[in-house]
């Protein structure tokens, strides 16, 4: 069976490194808010290109704050609009409602998943405060249209960058596109923790420090708490695993961007709807290889029975899920078909070339 993504493989590839880091993590006695955050936040700002960056405990976390220190600074309040894309994975929603602001679901472009700009402005309302973008599956979303309505409308432009770490639009980095940038190091993503881990990237240096204090108790000294924070931090042994394989990051995207090539250029069965070749001035990274077909159920069981495994992302929209019962009346018919039609193929660093070609030719033959 050719994984789906082998993750064993894939930190394994890293072992010497990340084994001398842990081992230097735990002899230093010092396990939180040491010399190993302080060093991951320092490379992952450069990285980035963002002045600042704040290690968290997870991506749903780092969106949570992000929205909470704008709160905090008083850009927002309860009831307050932030538009999102409609068939975004649910912590993107999350994060919002969780702060008591209102979600407001924008479809996304059939052809490449990601919320549709054209669609954004007829959304805006007097209340509506900022625009979560979410460079869904790897794939950069961001234009010249999309800075002018946050200008126009005095909008802040929020990205979930979860997915989509050493992404660029015109040669800059996603997580330095907008305002501020919420990351996750899920151990899945492109750039995986050993367990839950998350990162804010922002040039603002207000929010930087309003989110630093809100993800420690609300303090910015010890037993002095000025904000009714949480608790939220990035640990040394996670911080120490990151910094490690932030150094092999470019050159894993690019693994993964030649499999894309490849899967593009060679999967030829008319059945099956492949995503768009990236436009010009965007480089995705393809957290997720994506393909549409109309018999979704039917493609997975028979790539499962031909020693292939794929993922659905993800079956159920979030205005369908039960948690936000209110919205499953309402109709997102793009969001739905995308839903219902979507199936993740192999994609990781560790994919052999002939993995990849028992793969096209499968689905050729499907």
């Amino acid at each position: 069976m050719i994984k789906f993504l082998d993750l064993q493989k894939i930190n394994l590839s890293h072992q010497e490194e990340i084994e001398e880091r842990l081992l230097k993590a735990f002899r230093s006695g010092w396990y939180l808010m040491g010399n190993e955050l302080k060093t991951f936040e320092a490379n992952l700002s450069q990285y980035i290109g963002a002045k600042h960056a704040i290690g968290v405990a997870n991506g749903l976390d780092a969106l949570r704050l992000i929205l909470r220190g704008y709160i905090e600074m008083g850009l927002m309040k309860a009831n307050d609009e932030i538009l999102v894309p409609s068939n975004t994975y649910i912590a993107s929603i999350l994060a919002i409602s969780d702060n008591r602001l209102v979600p407001v679901l924008v479809e996304p472009d059939i052809e490449n998943y990601n919320i549709d700009i054209s669609k954004i402005e007829e959304k805006i309302t007097s209340r509506t405060k900022a625009i979560l973008i979410v460079h869904l599956y790897g794939r950069v979303i961001f234009s010249d249209k999309l800075e002018a309505l946050a200008k126009k409308y005095n909008l802040k432009i929020i990205e979930d960058n979860a997915q989509a770490i050493g992404a660029k639009w015109n040669g800059k980095k996603t997580g330095n596109l907008g305002d501020a940038s919420g990351f996750s190091f899920y151990p899945g993503k492109n750039l995986g923790a050993l367990g839950d881990a998350g990162a804010v990237t922002t040039n603002d240096e207000e929010l930087a420090k309003t989110i630093k204090a809100l993800a420690n108790y609300g303090s910015n000294k010890k037993y002095v708490n000025i904000y009714q924070g949480l608790n939220s931090r990035l640990d040394e042994v996670q911080a120490a695993v990151l910094d490690v394989k932030l150094k092999y990051i470019d050159q894993e995207n690019e693994v993964r961007r030649k499999i894309a090539e490849r899967y593009i250029a060679e999967i030829s069965n008319p059945k099956i709807i492949l995503p768009e070749n990236p436009e010009k001035g965007s480089e995705h990274v393809w957290h997720v290889f994506l393909v549409r077909t109309e018999k979704r159920d039917e493609l997975q069981a028979y790539l499962t029975e031909n020693g292939v495994q794929t993922l659905i992302h993800y079956p159920i929209p979030p205005h369908k899920q039960e948690a936000y019962k209110d919205w499953n009346g309402l109709s997102f018919p793009i969001s739905e078909k995308i839903h219902q039609e979507v199936l993740s193929l192999p994609i990781s660093p560790v994919m052999s070339d002939e993995e990849v070609l028992k793969v096209i030719e499968v689905i050729n033959m499907y």
